[in-house]
């Protein structure tokens, strides 16, 4: 877009009563102090924001005599159509014209914003005044018209390693997120290490209290010839106690006859003086003949089943007693007090052979737990493989991105990040001439340096405007800018003079 101020009409504007100023492709505004050249550079932005050159608050209003309103009016040419804007201040009432038609704040508003960004009209317009701003406008204002480099562009630049790594993770995430996923699991996988370390640090402490002093191979020898010789002792005492055992199993039985025995003679006396009844228990009558003899007959018949029994059991008696009288009590008192004596070698044994196993076990935990600790610590240096790649990414884009930026300019060097001693890139912004920071610039430079940003400015954002030079009486020699140069010089006892000229 190509801006050009055609004519500025100022009525009772500060120190002028009533001007215009007919602007060439270059405009010289020479004079003494205090003969209203700053008025002009005040008055063009008044008109179209209402404040000064540097977009601060300004009071319009003259400060020699009394006038009842104040009016400034603004013809522009944008891109060869000519808009007419104006702004007047009366009784404290400001009122707004747009091609010398009364309209609403709103109107205005709405047709300036159309025309410019504030801040882009304020920085093509005042060299001086970009460097008013905070540093993150300066640097948010810059950076809207470079692009940052594209991954892969910054990638290019990376170690082979690290490149490949954030590639693929690209691939899901943003950068971002793949720093705040890593920074996360840094985190945890840092106190799962540590827990990890102190794991293995105890099992392996544990390992070394129960490390063996006897070779496995030589406990089993060992053992294995006492418990040979053990079970040959058993055999032996297990045989007896299959004698022995036996010879109390047939003692306690021909005691069992024997009480039964007995029982049954006593129980036989009773059967044999046990009386006929010669009536019915049931109704009490008299039993016939016949019902005698039928109880007298099962009395006989339960005698004869009575002695039968008895007899079977003296026989069976005679049996079992004929079987012990034939069997032999084995005293092993000596050989089980011999198997004691080899079971107290072999429990220590079993107890160092026990061990053993359990060592055994302990190593396999000290092997996992060694195990895991590595896939521990090789995920946590994985996470800070990723975030130190990270920071590498955002060193390499801030230098690529800083050299996009830089080569933009020609005597300024412009300071886009700032390294931490943590290694993190800080975004930061900072201008500086031949090795100068701006706040430490004389007069002349300040103006060169800023004339050379807007230029920057004015190309980026493919906008041409003119500015306005102050004080150009201390620069002599400067790159003539794009778009309309309007300069005010002061000129010991001159009265105001207005030239504008065609280059």
């Amino acid at each position: 877009m190509l801006v050009k101020f055609i004519s500025l009409n100022l009525i009772n504007f500060k120190s002028h009563r009533d001007l215009t100023v007919n602007f060439g492709e270059r405009t010289e505004i020479t004079g003494d102090n205090t003969k209203g050249k700053s008025t002009i550079l005040d008055a063009i932005p008044w008109t179209v924001y209402g404040t000064d050159a540097l977009n601060s608050k300004l009071d319009p209003t003259p400060v020699t005599y009394e006038a009842e309103e104040t009016m400034v009016s603004l013809l522009l040419d944008v891109d060869g159509k000519q808009v007419l804007l104006g702004r007047e201040l009366k009784k404290g009432k400001t009122k707004y014209i747009i091609n010398e038609v009364p309209s609403k704040a709103g109107e205005f508003n709405e047709i300036v914003d159309q025309l410019f960004d504030k801040e882009l009209f304020f920085s093509l317009f005042n060299p001086n005044y970009f460097f008013t701003l905070h540093w993150e406008k300066q640097r948010a204002m810059l950076l809207n018209y470079v692009t940052a480099p594209v991954n892969k562009e910054v990638l290019k630049h990376m170690p082979d390693g690290q490149a490949l790594e954030l590639q693929n993770l690209l691939k899901k995430h943003c950068l971002s997120d793949i720093e705040k996923i890593h920074k996360e699991s840094k985190t945890k996988l840092d106190k799962q290490h540590i827990a990890a370390q102190s794991r293995t640090k105890t099992l392996k402490e544990q390992l070394e209290d129960l490390k063996p002093s006897v070779a496995l191979d030589s406990l089993k020898v060992e053992l294995a010839q006492l418990v040979k010789e053990r079970n040959e002792i058993e055999n032996v005492t297990d045989s007896a106690g299959d004698n022995n055992g036996r010879i109390n199993r047939l003692q306690s039985k021909i005691n069992s006859l024997l009480s039964e025995r007995e029982q049954m003679k006593v129980d036989f006396q009773k059967l044999k003086a046990e009386e006929i009844q010669d009536t019915c228990r049931v109704c009490k009558q008299p039993l016939k003949d016949e019902s005698l003899e039928a109880a007298e007959a099962d009395k006989q018949k339960r005698i004869q089943e009575f002695k039968a029994r008895y007899d079977q059991i003296v026989i069976q008696r005679k049996d079992l007693e004929t079987e012990l009288a034939g069997l032999d009590y084995i005293d092993v008192s000596e050989q089980l007090e011999k198997v004691r004596e080899i079971q107290e070698k072999i429990n220590p044994i079993e107890r160092e052979i026990s061990n053993h196993k359990q060592f055994e076990r302990l190593q396999e935990q000290v092997n996992q737990a060694i195990a895991d600790e590595k896939e521990t610590l090789d995920s946590l240096n994985f996470s800070i493989f990723i975030l130190d790649s990270i920071k590498a990414f955002k060193a390499k884009e801030a230098e690529l991105q800083g050299e996009k930026v830089q080569a933009l300019f020609d005597s300024l060097s412009i300071k886009l990040f700032e390294t931490l001693k943590n290694g993190e890139i800080k975004p930061t912004f900072e201008i500086m001439m031949d090795g100068k920071e701006y706040k430490k610039l004389s007069l002349s430079e300040g103006i060169r340096a800023g004339l050379e940003l807007r230029e920057v400015l004015s190309k980026q954002s493919e906008i041409i405007a003119p500015v306005f030079v102050d004080n150009a009486e201390s620069i002599t020699k400067f790159k003539e800018p794009s778009g309309q140069l309007i300069l005010s010089r002061v000129v010991a006892g001159q009265e105001l003079k207005i030239e504008g000229v065609e280059r």
